[in-house]
């Protein structure tokens, strides 16, 4: 019998494994620290996660986000998925350079994208707060929406829209009937990426925000400003829950989904 071996590629995944998890575990247990400083362990406790709950400002602060984030997302669907149908039916000399303008906002640095929102709508004179989110998040989301419905068109078969349209078939129901559901699963891909990187974002969401509205990671934020406490662990925590519960949920759909196939 061969005795096993550590390997240089197993040490290596050992310490990225480590690197990765072992901040969140830190972050899940000090959450149940009766401590207020996070480097002194007082016993156990859930008296953060009752102050957690009774903060309305915080929670205030998430439903804003998510607002934001369904909002900014779907809108983004709309414009991102158009825009990519547009671009594949389109045959100019121009269509290479309008693409990679249309991708620009994704290669383009946040805070720079910040200080041209934060001066675009003060030339226009709009107020800051939600409405200036929603725009500014839209934006910056639809890169990801054309880039993976364009992917999913140019993989598609034309054959079917051609076949659909040889039997009478307008525009409009051909895409409908045909390319939409193709590319429905690119089109909710994006809208889950969308709402990630809205529901994330800092920079951009604290040039363009109004005194009356927060989101989470701005409340975050300023938060961190006078140190990690407590609360912020136990609202960690229980995202990673909900983010955990939401891969396994998906996992047991996606299996039975593909038993029923069979």
């Amino acid at each position: 019998m061969k005795k096993s071996r550590f390997r240089p590629s197993h040490i290596y995944l050992a310490v990225v494994m480590l690197l990765i998890y072992l901040p969140l575990v830190l972050v899940i247990v000090y959450s149940f620290n009766e401590s207020k400083i996070s480097s002194v362990w007082a016993g156990f406790s859930l008296k953060w996660y009752k102050e957690l709950f009774s903060d309305k400002d915080l929670f205030k602060a998430l439903w804003n986000s998510i607002v934001l984030g369904a909002a900014s997302s779907c809108a983004a669907a709309v414009i991102g998925t158009l825009g990519a149908v547009g671009f594949t039916r389109v045959k100019t000399r121009t269509k290479g350079v309008m693409e990679y303008l249309s991708m620009l906002p994704m290669m383009t640095p946040e805070i720079i994208l910040a200080m041209v929102f934060m001066a675009f709508f003060s030339l226009l004179g709009l107020p800051f707060g939600m409405t200036t989110l929603i725009l500014a998040h839209t934006a910056f989301c639809v890169p990801y929406l054309y880039m993976l419905v364009r992917a999913r068109l140019i993989g598609m078969d034309p054959s079917l829209a051609e076949a659909a349209r040889d039997l009478g078939a307008g525009e409009a129901r051909v895409f409908f009937d045909i390319t939409l559901p193709l590319i429905a699963p690119a089109i909710a891909s994006g809208m889950l990426l969308s709402f990630a990187m809205s529901f994330d974002d800092v920079i951009i969401s604290l040039f363009v925000t109004g005194v009356g509205v927060n989101t989470l990671p701005i409340k975050v934020y300023t938060a961190l400003k006078t140190g990690v406490t407590p609360e912020i662990n136990a609202l960690c925590t229980l995202m990673l829950a909900a983010a955990a519960l939401l891969v396994v949920i998906s996992s047991v759909l996606g299996r039975r989904k593909g038993g029923g196939t069979r």
